[in-house]
């Protein structure tokens, strides 16, 4: 029998050939099992991915206080149950707005209508035409156009503020509001600076629709109206006369 080298390492040197291969064999069955469960996770990983795709978008809504609801979209259970309904189960059809997403509608539609300034005036009356049904929007751009308004805003240089008092809904009548505000209007006509101070009822009524990713909510402005009830005009050049007046004294 033929002596192995004596520089060779003492483990090869006592160590038979069968024993070398089955260290090779051990080898190539642990690289195998970490192969296939590379596939797997891949596969795995792969459906995730494809399942996210297809899933509507999710809309989150943050209230004043820092706390966050789904207003759209179906939001995945935790755990392994939420994985499993999520790979075979079919997508919940859509929940039915609360009460909470009209009074937000509402308020939103009051102070993008009701606040601009001759710069924003055409960007928040776009975005509260694009939340009007189609009878309503065909309407208020009639209004509009007849009375010329964008027109003396831009020549007055108008800018209107607007607070929201209080909110409530109207019983008996679903998705139908009644909210008081001060409406505050500066002008300049003639180069006199006046400034209006409206105290109003507004009258809002929603309707209800399919969400989709223009309308998340699924509620829309189908009627609007404003009765004022307290009013009163200054003029700051009266004002500031009495001041110079008040000085020479």
């Amino acid at each position: 029998m033929e002596k192995q080298p004596s520089n060779a390492p003492e483990k090869i040197r006592y160590t038979k050939y069968y024993e070398h291969d089955g260290a090779l064999r051990a080898y190539a069955n642990r690289m195998m099992w970490f192969g296939s469960s590379a596939v797997l996770i891949s596969f795995v990983l792969a459906l995730l991915f494809f399942w996210v795709r297809v899933q509507p978008p999710t809309v989150i809504r943050l209230a004043a206080n820092g706390d966050a609801t789904v207003v759209s979209g179906a939001a995945m259970p935790r755990g392994p149950l939420g994985l499993i309904s999520a790979l075979a189960g079919s997508s919940a059809p859509g929940e039915q707005p609360t009460d909470i997403e009209g009074r937000a509608v509402v308020r939103r539609f009051l102070e993008n209508y009701l606040t601009y300034t001759p710069t924003t005036m055409e960007q928040n009356w776009a975005e509260t035409l694009n939340m009007m049904t189609h009878n309503l929007r065909t309407v208020t751009l009639n209004q509009l156009r007849d009375q010329d308004i964008v027109s003396k805003v831009q020549d007055d240089q108008i800018t209107s503020t607007f607070k929201l008092r209080s909110l409530e809904s109207v019983k008996g009548q679903p998705w139908t509001y009644v909210a008081f505000g001060v409406k505050e209007v500066h002008s300049i006509h003639n180069k006199i600076e006046s400034t209006d101070r409206l105290v109003a009822r507004y009258n809002v009524r929603l309707l209800q629709s399919e969400r989709s990713e223009r309308v998340p909510s699924g509620l829309m402005v189908a009627e609007y109206g404003e009765s004022q009830m307290v009013g009163e005009k200054d003029n700051n050049l009266v004002q500031s006369s009495v001041l110079i007046d008040d000085g020479k004294k």
